[in-house]
C-alpha cells in the first residue's frame, strides 16, 4: 500500500514544526505556502518559548541546541509601567530575575525561529507562491482532498489535509462555519531600527527585553528586537471600523502626533516619546479572535493547528507555544498509528481518522485554556489597574522565592 499523501497549508511556525517532526520519522509530507519565498515577508517580531509547549517541540524536532544558539535569556526581563510614568516592575534593575512561573524563556526572533525551521526541512518538500483558495472533498475517491489555488492550479488525491494557514484559514470551512471576529482592539505597529546607535535613550528605556503600559481602554506594548530594534505597538479600545473612521491618516507624517495627542495626551512625556520616536515604520492593526473553546465534529482526513483552529490575540504572547504544541501532539499521534499493531488491520485512511480525534481532543482542551487566558489578559490590560495587578503578582513570586532563597542559604 502506497504511503498517505499529506499536505500542509502554511509555513508558518506550527506548520514547519509538524513537517519536521513528520519527516524525521519518515512520514513525508508537503507544504503549500502562499508567499512567493522566505525573504519576501517581515516575519514580525520576537517570542519566548516555553519549556513545556515550544521549546519541547524543537527537542523532540532535534533542533533545541540551534534554538539555543539564537535565543536571549536577556529578552526575558520585564519592564511595567503606569501611564504616568511611574515604574511599577523592572527587571532590568534586578539581576534578570525571573519567578519560576516565567523562568526558562528565552526571547528569539520570528525570523531566526523560521529560518531554523526551514533549514530543517529538504527544500522540495515546502512549495512556495501555492495561495490555497479553496479544499474540497476528491469526487473520485472517498476521504480523499483535492487542494484548489488562486493560480488555477489544483493538486489531488490528498489522504491528510492539515490547516496551518492562520487566521483566515481555507481549510477551517471544512470543519466548522465559525469565522475570527474583531476583538474590540486596534493597535498601531511602530518600529525604531539601530536604536543603540540611534537612539540611546529609547534603548534604555525599553531595556532588554518588553516594556508595557496598561491603562483603561489602552495600552503600550514594547519589545527589543535581536537585530537592535524595538516594536511599539500602541494600542486602544476602538469600534471595528475605528482605524477607518477615525479622521487620521496613518500614511502621513503626523499620524503618530495626533494618535497621542488624542489617546495619550495625559501619559507621562517618556511614554509619549516611545512612541513619538519610533518612526521607522507605522503598519496599523485589527486584533481578531475566535470564539474560545472551537470545536467540531472529526472529520477524516482534514484538521487544523495554531490560529487556524483557535486564533487569539496576542495578549498572552502562547499563540505560537500553542501553535508547536498543537504539531507535536499531531505528529506524535500520526507516528504512533503508523507503528501501532491498528496499522495491520486498518487501512492508512482509518488510522489518520483515529489518529485525528485522539490528537483533537486533547487540542480542543489546550486551545481553550490558552484561549480564556488570552482573554482574560485582553481585559487586564485595558484595564485602569492592570499595571499594578501584574506587577503585584510579579512581586509576589519574585517575594516568595527570595525567602525560600534565603531559607536554603542559612
Amino acid at each position: 500500500m502506497p504511503a498517505p499523501k499529506i499536505a500542509i497549508i502554511g509555513a508558518g511556525p506550527g506548520g514547519l514544526t509538524l513537517a519536521r517532526l513528520l519527516q524525521k520519522h519518515d512520514i513525508a509530507c508537503t507544504i503549500y505556502e502562499a508567499e512567493i519565498s522566505r525573504e519576501v515577508r517581515n516575519q514580525g517580531g520576537t517570542l519566548d518559548l516555553h519549556p513545556r509547549a515550544g521549546q519541547r517541540a524543537l527537542k523532540e524536532a532535534g533542533l533545541i541546541e540551534k534554538f539555543r544558539k539564537y535565543s536571549r535569556p536577556e529578552g526575558m526581563c520585564t519592564k511595567l509601567i503606569k501611564y504616568d510614568g511611574s515604574v511599577l516592575w523592572d527587571e532590568n534593575e534586578m539581576g534578570n530575575s525571573r519567578p519560576d512561573e516565567f523562568a526558562d524563556r528565552p526571547e528569539i526572533d520570528r525570523i531566526r525561529l523560521r529560518d531554523i525551521l526551514l533549514d530543517s526541512i529538504p527544500p522540495n518538500s515546502i512549495k512556495w507562491n501555492q495561495k490555497l483558495s479553496r479544499v474540497e472533498a476528491d469526487p473520485r475517491s472517498k476521504d480523499h482532498y483535492n487542494l484548489h489555488f488562486a493560480d488555477g492550479t489544483m493538486e489531488t488525491g490528498f489522504d491528510l489535509v492539515v490547516g496551518a494557514d492562520g487566521a483566515w484559514s481555507k481549510v477551517r470551512a471544512l470543519l466548522t462555519p465559525e469565522k475570527p471576529f474583531y476583538s474590540g482592539i486596534s493597535a498601531l505597529e511602530l518600529r525604531a531600527l539601530d536604536v543603540d546607535e540611534k537612539n540611546p535613550w529609547l534603548s534604555k528605556y525599553i531595556g532588554n527585553g518588553s516594556c508595557f503600559m496598561f491603562d483603561e481602554g489602552r495600552a503600550l506594548l514594547c519589545q527589543r528586537n535581536g537585530n537592535g530594534s524595538i516594536r511599539a505597538y500602541a494600542s486602544v479600545r476602538q469600534p471595528e471600523n475605528w482605524l477607518e473612521d477615525c479622521g487620521i491618516d496613518f500614511t502621513a507624517d503626523n499620524a503618530r502626533e495626533i494618535l497621542v495627542e488624542r489617546y495619550f495626551a495625559d501619559c507621562a512625556p517618556e511614554i509619549k516619546r516611545v512612541m513619538l520616536e519610533s518612526r521607522d515604520e507605522l503598519i496599523p492593526r485589527k486584533m481578531w479572535m475566535l470564539p474560545v473553546g472551537v470545536t467540531w465534529e472529526s472529520c477524516p482526513g482534514v484538521t487544523l493547528i495554531g490560529d487556524a483552529a483557535h486564533l487569539m490575540t496576542p495578549f498572552a504572547g502562547v499563540g505560537v507555544n500553542v501553535a508547536m504544541t498543537d504539531a507535536l501532539e499531531l505528529a506524535k499521534a500520526l507516528i504512533e498509528k503508523k507503528h501501532s499493531w491498528v496499522a495491520k488491520a486498518f487501512s492508512d485512511g482509518k488510522n489518520i481518522a483515529l489518529a485525528l480525534k485522539q490528537y483533537e481532543k486533547s487540542m480542543f482542551e489546550r486551545g481553550k485554556q490558552n484561549s480564556q487566558k488570552t482573554a482574560d489578559n485582553m481585559v487586564l490590560h485595558f484595564s485602569k489597574d492592570g499595571g499594578e495587578e501584574r506587577a503585584g503578582k510579579l512581586r509576589g513570586h519574585y517575594e516568595m522565592e527570595k525567602a525560600e532563597a534565603d531559607k536554603v542559604g542559612k
